[in-house]
């Protein structure tokens, strides 16, 4: 049975430590290698007010990890050092684990394994998309991108946003929590984020992309200023 189990991390490093937070960008995924069951990982800055920003934003931050188990992430969220650490020196922190249901695409050469798991009929799913955007087609991107964010900020059914990436202007993902499949599809299938995603593969924007939907197992903590609790 495939138990394949992500982590997502979303920290808002407080003023008093940001040489810290800063630390993690050097380190990179080097605290997290030991971590019983880790396939993957990803350190992760964020846009400007935790958005999807060509501006950089010099608190928030993040971590993207995929253990084998359900039982090493619960491992991982309830007694890893480095969760703790990113706990200590943050204003904000949100932890989420998720179960996969559907994905297509790689991230670093990595893909996602689906559960044998259809989207939950009710209560809430998240969904993770990330690209490497061409530098030639960054522009025309980025010119898609504002709409559909302006958008997501109006849009019913949404929980939780946050704008993340490896590095800024080109390497760029969104990760979402919605209270159903319902939500995210209204949100998905129309206005400014239906035109962004046709001109993205109409027009090749992207040297590779990743688009996935989960289960959610849990999600806690705050997020600007918003508290979520999911069990």
């Amino acid at each position: 049975m495939n138990d394949q189990t992500a982590v997502l991390g979303l920290i808002d490093i407080a003023s008093n430590s940001r040489g810290w937070g800063f630390l993690r960008y050097i380190l990179g995924t080097s605290p997290f290698q030991n971590s019983p069951g880790l396939q993957f990982c990803k350190v992760l800055g964020s846009g400007f007010n935790g958005g999807f920003s060509t501006k950089p934003s010099l608190s928030k931050q993040g971590f993207f990890c995929v253990f084998d188990s359900t039982h090493n992430a619960a491992r991982f969220v309830e007694s890893s050092a480095i969760v703790k650490a990113y706990q200590e020196h943050a204003h904000e922190f949100f932890l989420a684990s998720v179960q996969a249901y559907s994905s297509r695409g790689s991230w670093s050469g990595f893909s996602m394994s689906c559960s044998n798991l259809n989207p939950p009929e009710n209560g809430p799913i998240a969904s993770l998309t990330r690209a490497s955007i061409k530098p030639s087609k960054a522009r025309q991107f980025w010119a898609k991108a504002k709409p559909a964010e302006d958008a997501i900020t109006l849009a019913s059914g949404k929980i939780l946003t946050a704008g993340v990436g490896e590095a800024p202007y080109l390497r760029q993902a969104t990760f979402t929590i919605w209270d159903n499949a319902q939500s995210l599809e209204q949100y998905a299938q129309q206005g400014a984020h239906l035109s962004a995603i046709k001109a993205a593969y109409g027009q090749s924007y992207f040297s590779e992309s990743m688009f996935t939907r989960f289960r959610v197992l849990k999600a806690q903590g705050i997020w600007q200023g918003k508290h979520v609790q999911i069990s």
